[in-house]
């Protein structure tokens, strides 16, 4: 069915209903036109066989909630019974009128009723398709692999990326050289062919030239008449100050390129960040585990803490710090993005001495001995028994 059918012709009469009609009061009436004017009870007339496609093409329309809003909606801006004039007309008079002009617009300034029918029906008039709209460049993915001081500090990489871009034999035309392609006879080089799908028409790319627009017919040796290449580019690429391992950074038009005059994808690169031997990190801060000795816990002490990339810092032990302690320390974290940064957090571990000699176990025994008093695990057993 055409845009035409859908104005000219009365699917309402057709099947003896009105426009408000219920799809059941639209389906019992289709069922009793059929049976009557079905060709196996009328074999042989011709006028029978014409009036049941008249009534099979209706309700076709009128039992898609869909099509049949459409219709309506066609119908209503011309009014019921619109009729398409014709170049030949009785007595005379005739006019010379192109059904291509009311539906396509006319010559090449566009706007016919074709672009209000391409919304209505998935039909334009002479409109640039998709296929040959500039495309933007696909986002290409990479990994590097950072030491944690890089990370942390910030650095530039060089980073190999493996993609596919114009042919350099042909330079994107897939033609050999000293020859050039065609445009498509079959699409015309728009890249898209169309086909009508009953009152719809659809496009899809070109089964000729694969929504190129162009044949080749002496392709080029190295990319076979595709016009593309496999191809390694190495680019230089800033990673910021305070990246974490598994973040993920985006750099503006450092994907593949675009075509037909588009804009380049975006380079996405995966960062890995290698651990260190004495800082972890967490969140905007760094973290370090300082050995100290049971004296300096108890006693209080001054103790000298790494610090990353910078001179080591005092920390203050009060008396009596129990072990596992933190300290945090202003500044000396990671940079965030608006300049300042995190903390380094110390937590303190008391070493246990694994040898010795006679001097030092006398002196603990003699501690011991000084300390001795009520069991400190006593009132822990305690609270244990009260949960049995």
């Amino acid at each position: 069915m055409s845009t035409k059918d859908y104005l000219e012709k009365d699917y309402y009469k057709a099947l003896g209903v009105t426009k408000t009609a219920k799809p059941a009061e639209i389906k019992t009436a289709y069922r009793k036109l059929a049976r009557k004017y079905h060709p196996d009870s009328n074999q042989g007339d011709a006028k029978a066989e014409e009036r049941f496609k008249e009534i099979s093409e209706a309700y076709s329309v009128l039992s898609d909630e869909k099509r049949r809003k459409e219709y309506d909606e066609a119908r209503s801006m011309f009014g019921g019974g619109f009729r398409v004039p014709t170049g030949n007309r009785p007595g005379g008079g005739g006019f010379n009128f192109d059904l291509g002009d009311i539906f396509s617009g006319a010559g090449d300034a566009g706007g016919g009723l074709g672009d209000l029918f391409g919304t209505v029906f998935n039909r334009g008039g002479n409109r640039t398709t998709a296929q040959n709209r500039p495309r933007r460049g696909a986002d290409v993915e990479t990994e590097t692999t950072l030491s944690f001081s890089d990370a942390i500090d910030g650095t530039t990489v060089g980073l190999r990326l493996t993609g596919e871009g114009p042919c350099p034999t042909c330079r994107g035309t897939g033609a050999k050289a000293g020859t050039v392609p065609r445009v498509c006879p079959v699409c015309d080089g728009t890249g898209q062919s169309s086909r009508n799908q009953g009152s719809f028409g659809i496009s899809e790319p070109c089964k000729e030239c694969r929504g190129r627009g162009l044949v080749v017919d002496d392709p080029c040796p190295a990319c076979t008449g595709s016009g593309r290449a496999m191809s390694q580019r190495t680019i230089q690429s800033r990673i910021p100050a305070g990246v974490s391992d598994g973040q993920r950074i985006k750099i503006a038009g450092k994907g593949a390129p675009g075509e037909r005059g588009g804009p380049p994808g975006d380079l996405l690169v995966r960062v890995h960040v290698k651990p260190h031997p004495v800082f972890a990190r967490s969140g905007d801060n760094l973290t370090v585990t300082v050995p100290v000795t049971f004296a300096e816990l108890a006693l209080g002490a001054e103790v000298k803490v790494p610090a990353h990339r910078g001179a080591p810092v005092t920390v203050r032990i009060p008396p009596g710090t129990a072990n596992g302690s933190k300290f945090r320390v202003s500044g000396k974290g990671v940079r965030r993005k608006d300049g300042t940064n995190g903390a380094l957090i110390v937590t303190v571990e008391v070493m246990v001495p694994q040898n010795l000699n006679g001097k030092a176990r006398s002196a603990i025994e003699d501690l011991r001995e000084a300390t001795a008093g009520a069991d400190p695990r006593e009132e822990l057993l305690e609270r244990a028994k009260e949960t049995l």
